[in-house]
């Protein structure tokens, strides 16, 4: 219909859910009939398909906040933490963005900003950070898509950046018997003789309770991880059942483990009744208490440089195992399994510059079979 010099279009969507009222739908201000006819058609498929989404004024933040606390009873804690720090770097650039108003354009005009200026101080954050990022705002607007509050999920159409592979920094053989040498004797030499034997991940090693260890069978098994949550320790389940697994271990690293236990118990026995050591825990600080991942870091770092060796992180040590495992020959699935990954396809992704060494190896392998037996075939003849 004509109103003054723009046309509108009105659309009857049925009744009201709640009080059974006949609702109306208008839409004005175009220049042609030619549009308004467009647009109403547009208005009839939407409303014909489900898709019809009411107006609302909710802007990004507010949505953001509702939806966190929504999420919040499905999530781990450290994983609820990460949702929230995400959710602060999205309020912080397109929080008073209407909800429906959002576009792709917006969001990958949000990554560019992280990108440069994301951090505290201006200083730029990671392409892993902002593409986790991403993942949680894809998540919160599939669910506004889902309540019928957007029309289309607009994270869905941008483009996150892509973190660029990193290339691990580890230690040969030789170098990490030379650091576990170096730290004989320190009160949590087992800790690194652990990480460095097993692959294990730091979490996973301090939240390891004696009641989880089978020495004389030379076992463990992975129950249970320490974390932080703003900074306070955290003893979770492990973040998926490929990380819950058992682990065989060598005797040297059980050897190490006794020699740990011994000297918890005489510190237990000096404490007395300050010992805090209820959790059962494998590492603990000189009165039972647990370790804090960042202070068993820090240690790492300073045993590091006082042997004189090649600066890694602690996390390193995991890929240092892996690493030299699989040039040692150990089969990739046993090398998955120990270190908790997905699929074998993961590990070898991960380690795959150490994959032409094993494809070459496998080639001299197989062909000196065959040639060593046709050798054999022409001495018999």
């Amino acid at each position: 219909m004509r109103r003054g010099s723009t046309w509108s279009v009105v659309l009857d969507v049925g009744p009201d859910p709640a009080t059974g009222r006949r609702r109306q739908k208008w839409k004005g201000g175009f220049r042609t009939r030619k549009a308004a006819e467009a647009a109403l058609r547009e208005l009839t498929a939407s409303v014909d398909s489900g898709r019809y989404v009411e107006r609302s004024t909710t802007s990004v933040g507010n949505y953001l906040d509702e939806w966190l606390e929504v999420v919040r009873p499905r999530l781990r804690p450290t994983s609820w933490n990460s949702y929230r720090m995400a959710v602060e770097r999205i309020k912080g650039r397109v929080g008073a963005v209407a909800l429906q108003s959002l576009t792709p354009l917006d969001i990958e005009d949000l990554y560019k900003e992280l990108l440069s200026t994301g951090r505290a101080g201006g200083r730029p954050l990671s392409p892993k950070t902002v593409r986790n990022t991403h993942i949680v705002l894809r998540k919160a607007l599939a669910d506004a898509e889902r309540l019928g509050l957007v029309v289309r999920n607009a994270a869905s159409a941008a483009r996150p950046p892509v973190p660029s592979k990193r290339e691990h920094t580890t230690w040969a053989a030789e170098e990490l018997a030379r650091f576990l040498g170096s730290i004989e004797g320190e009160r949590l030499a087992a800790a690194f003789v652990l990480l460095a034997t097993t692959g294990m991940r730091r979490g996973e090693a301090l939240g390891l309770r004696w009641s989880d260890v089978d020495l004389k069978a030379g076992r463990l098994s992975i129950v249970q991880t320490v974390t932080t949550v703003s900074d306070k320790i955290v003893i979770t389940p492990p973040k998926t059942a490929r990380s819950r697994r058992s682990v065989s271990l060598d005797p040297e690293t059980v050897a190490s483990l006794r020699d740990h236990r011994r000297r918890q118990n005489e510190e237990r026995l000096k404490a007395g009744e300050l010992w805090a050591g209820g959790a059962d825990l494998v590492f603990t600080n000189e009165i039972g208490q647990p370790v804090h991942p960042s202070a068993l870091s820090r240690l790492f770092a300073s045993y590091v440089r006082r042997a004189g060796l090649p600066a890694i992180r602690l996390h390193d040590l995991r890929h240092t195992y892996a690493t030299v495992a699989l040039g040692a020959g150990v089969h990739p699935k046993i090398v998955s399994e120990r270190l908790g990954h997905a699929t074998t396809a993961v590990t070898l992704d991960l380690y795959s510059h150490v994959t032409p060494t094993l494809d070459a190896d496998a080639a001299a392998l197989v062909a000196s079979k065959i040639f060593d037996r046709r050798g054999a075939g022409e001495a018999e003849r």
